[in-house]
């Protein structure tokens, strides 16, 4: 296959990711994105597990992020309402945060010259009558034709939407985010604090000795669509949902980079239409958020979308090297997408029901609630860390 027959749309991790893992099997692609250039400007972070790492090291790419990841060693869960506390161990698994902008540099840097195209806003997909061939329709008037186009454009992809994928679901949920710089260090170690209180919860992650970074998740309220819209507004309304929270993160909060402020309604994918979704048409399917938003509180977004990478271009490999010739060769990409869904897929339905019944856990303000989340997370997906032993296996 020809660079412009396999084209990915989204120069993103997840899109990154796939055309990397495809270059390592031998295959040419183009990635097309929206952007002027690579989306490593402003304060993000990515947090990667275990099996996010060993998708990483088939990449080969994880040595290199492991010199500027974090490790972090554990959790500590406070609950304000009841003034208790619990340890959470990661059980021997690796837990790493580092840099969204780094992850991408890395990504990038280790494809060949000219697979990515800047400035490409694809508007919607076609099939050719005769051929079946996706033509991906630009918003410049101009068409790319393709033999395979891979979706990996994020939570509004228009690929997921021409494949009448279920949009991902508004939750009365909102998450705040930001970063405070603490210019001659702090002392909060190397582990994620998460602080609970009356339907609200705060973690605090160092990032290294002088930067931390925060996420706040509350109720959406009606105001918050302006709120959003100024960061000024943003801080103010985070200090007057954690009235109440220790003095060291009012002040963490007060003392926020206003820059690196966000506010977002949270969106994701209902675990029955995970089950239930085609995510595959011909040779056309999605990989990342474009298939599997999910609620941000297992941190296992990124590493997803990585194992994601890792089996397509498996699965695609294995089929191609079955039969041969320009018409198998079509038969090929469409057995392999088959077999990509159907292995993905009740690893995705598990995760997603994992963080959605986490979600209520955290949202709940009932005590008998929880103690029934707790008891069915327990029976359902044991230990809170086991989703972090996963293995997508070799490349």
């Amino acid at each position: 296959m020809g660079i412009s027959d396999i084209v990915i749309v989204g120069g993103g991790i997840c899109g990154l990711a796939t055309a990397l893992a495809f270059h390592r099997k031998g295959y040419e692609c183009l990635v097309v994105e929206r952007s002027d250039s690579l989306r490593t400007s402003g304060a993000d972070t990515v947090s990667v597990y275990t099996n996010g790492w060993r998708a990483l090291d088939q990449l080969g790419v994880a040595m290199e992020l492991r010199e500027t990841a974090v490790a972090l060693r554990g959790l500590r869960d406070i609950s304000l309402d009841r003034g208790s506390q619990r340890e959470i161990s990661l059980n021997g698994e690796e837990f790493r945060i580092l840099d969204k902008g780094d992850m991408i540099r890395s990504l990038a840097n280790n494809l060949p010259p000219n697979t990515i195209r800047f400035g490409v806003d694809m508007v919607d997909v076609e099939l050719d009558p005769i051929t079946s061939d996706p033509i991906l329709q630009l918003r410049d008037g101009n068409v790319i034709k393709a033999k395979v186009v891979i979706g990996c454009d994020g939570v509004d992809s228009v690929v997921a939407k021409w494949l009448r994928l279920k949009a991902a679901k508004l939750l009365p949920y909102c998450g705040v985010r930001g970063f405070t710089n603490y210019p001659n260090g702090h002392d909060l170690g190397n582990e994620v604090l998460r602080l609970t209180g009356d339907q609200i919860t705060l973690s605090r992650t160092p990032i290294n000795d002088n930067l931390v970074y925060w996420l706040l998740t509350r109720k959406w309220a009606p105001q918050d669509s302006k709120v959003s819209e100024d960061t000024k507004l943003i801080r103010g309304s985070t200090l007057e949902y954690i009235k109440g929270f220790p003095e060291d993160v009012i002040e963490m909060i007060n003392k926020s980079d206003l820059g690196s402020l966000i506010l977002h309604r949270m969106r994701f994918h209902k675990p029955w239409d995970l089950l239930m979704g085609n995510f595959n048409k011909g040779r056309v399917t999605v990989v990342g958020d474009a298939m599997h938003a999910m609620i941000p509180l297992l941190g296992q977004s990124a590493s997803l979308g990585l194992e994601d990478s890792i089996v397509l271009a498996r699965c695609l490999d294995q089929e191609m090297n079955k039969l041969a010739g320009p018409e198998k060769n079509r038969i090929n990409v469409e057995v392999a997408f088959i077999r990509y869904v159907k292995e993905r897929r009740m690893r995705l339905v598990k995760i997603s029901a994992q963080s959605y019944l986490v979600g209520l856990l955290v949202m709940s303000s009932s005590h008998t609630v929880k103690i029934g989340l707790l008891f069915l997370l327990l029976i359902l997906f044991g230990k809170s860390i086991n989703h972090a032993q996963y293995d997508c296996g070799r490349l």
